[in-house]
């Protein structure tokens, strides 16, 4: 069966979407799969998002699969129903209602039978410090934990007092890693298939995050005045950006070849390109340019504001481009510049 599996928070639950080339044998084999429900808005399949299904559909097995709401107790259930909702009330993006509820879980699970609006200054700072001392936890991954409960204690019990005395963890300083530009050459020679070159090209040439190349529209591509419009996805703001012209032929080809739809960049089975897929495009380059360095897609993105920078370019300008409210970050770039 030709079946794309992905993870999506569906109705306040970590499911796996199945999408399929539509046949009654493959149909009837999927909807007796233990969980499985059908959606007419997804027009798919979909079953819980665990361990199980993660390796008979060769997804990684992540902590997102590991916490599920039945694990916590059913005293706690209500408080991360509580924060979910919150969440979706204030349009927070699927990325942060996904991160909150993953750290949030793993507090209600440790506390098993313990509610987890009884808890005071005190014992939160012991969580932390254990989180750290105990669990080994990064400072970046004990600040998204402490980000997850502060909001839940701020914004659903309406407590924010209770972390004034809880320090938050200080992320560690790091610059932005890139790639040579010789590197990138071998990267993009050595990409043969004309999808996945393009999309390389797009990181390298625009500077987008990877849900932003995802997430483009045919309709997003303005060719007669070489520009793209970038939908509002981080800070939910709408920007343009440049079109690269040394990709303009190219990208025609591709349109031509591929027809896709709605997005530019599609699924085999339709619907946009997966972030997943598109950092597996990214690592089999690195790999048949046989490039050794522990970088990820994200860095050419950081490659186009170190060229952008080299050739003069206005920092606030550059700022524009990337979709930055803060030009404390763009200013890292000219460190590694």
């Amino acid at each position: 069966m030709n079946l794309k599996a992905e993870p999506i928070l569906y109705r306040k639950e970590a499911r796996i979407v199945l999408y399929f080339d539509y046949n009654a044998d493959d149909n009837k084999r999927l909807r007796q799969l233990p969980g499985a429900r059908w959606s007419i808005m997804l027009r798919a399949w979909h079953v819980p998002d665990n361990v199980t299904y993660r390796e008979k559909f060769d997804i990684p097995v992540t902590t997102v699969a590991k916490i599920s709401l039945h694990k916590i107790n059913a005293i706690n259930q209500p408080a991360m129903l509580k924060l979910l909702e919150e969440l979706q009330l204030r349009a927070r993006s699927p990325n942060t209602i996904n991160t909150y509820r993953i750290e949030f879980a793993q507090l209600l699970c440790l506390l098993k039978t313990n509610h987890v609006d009884a808890l005071d200054t005190e014992t939160l700072r012991s969580y932390f410090l254990y989180c750290m001392q105990k669990l080994k936890m990064t400072e970046t991954q004990v600040s998204s934990r402490f980000n997850a409960v502060k909001f839940y204690f701020d914004k659903v019990l309406k407590r924010p007092s209770i972390f004034i005395e809880i320090p938050r963890p200080k992320k560690p300083s790091q610059l932005p890693k890139v790639i040579h530009a010789l590197d990138i050459k071998k990267m993009l020679a050595a990409t043969q298939n004309l999808k996945h070159n393009i999309i390389l090209k797009l990181f390298y040439g625009m500077g987008l995050r990877m849900s932003e190349i995802v997430n483009l529209k045919i309709t997003d591509i303005d060719s007669k005045n070489m520009q793209v419009f970038i939908e509002g996805v981080k800070g939910k703001k709408d920007r343009y950006t440049m079109l690269p012209e040394s990709v303009l032929h190219q990208l025609s080809d591709y349109y031509l070849e591929y027809k896709p739809k709605v997005y530019l960049f599609e699924g085999q089975y339709g619907g946009k390109y997966s972030i997943r897929s598109a950092q597996l495009v990214f690592k089999e380059a690195l790999k048949k340019a046989k490039i050794n360095k522990k970088v990820g897609l994200y860095s050419l993105r950081h490659n186009f504001v170190t060229l952008l920078l080299q050739a003069g370019t206005d920092i606030t300008a550059i700022q524009k481009l990337l979709g930055l409210n803060d030009i404390r970050t763009t200013l890292t770039y000219a460190q590694v510049s």
